[in-house]
């Protein structure tokens, strides 16, 4: 019987880092977001975990382009009256780094079951250091200028 996907068991998981410094955030993104999908691999398919895990770091040396470092806002709503909290791109970065990069990149994942296990597949720090050395991950490169 020809099989048409490879069944999740037989997926290993796969580890990777990429350094986010002095990378663009929308095209960061969306690497990061197909890498993650599995768009990448032989074996994609959709509705399918690709077990790939992405440790980013570095993620407080992020560039935007344009002005956006001075107009970009981030808005939440508490859900209440009068909840709704606004930052700027400064405010977050100086205190949470991670939360941009997570915003953009949850942005661009699939809505859904799928979407919330790949995005758990994703580790971000703000500095060079990570607790992942025992999973043996692989440096990518990514020229995305």
């Amino acid at each position: 019987m020809n099989k048409t996907y490879i069944p999740q068991l037989k997926i290993d998981h796969q580890w990777f880092i990429i350094n986010a410094e002095n990378q663009n955030l929308g095209k960061l993104s969306s690497k990061v977001a197909q890498i993650l999908k599995g768009k990448s691999t032989n074996t994609y398919s959709p509705h399918l975990n690709s077990n790939i895990h992405i440790v980013l770091l570095n993620s407080k040396l992020i560039n935007l382009t344009g002005k956006k470092k001075l107009n970009k806002i981030y808005k939440k709503h508490s859900g209440y009256p009068g909840g709704l909290k606004v930052k700027t791109f400064y405010e977050i970065q100086s205190k949470q780094p991670n939360k941009i990069l997570e915003k953009s990149i949850r942005g661009m994942l699939p809505k859904g079951r799928l979407g919330r296990q790949l995005f758990r597949q994703l580790k971000i720090y703000p500095e060079n250091i990570h607790p992942h050395e025992a999973q043996k991950p692989q440096i990518i490169k990514l020229d995305l200028d």
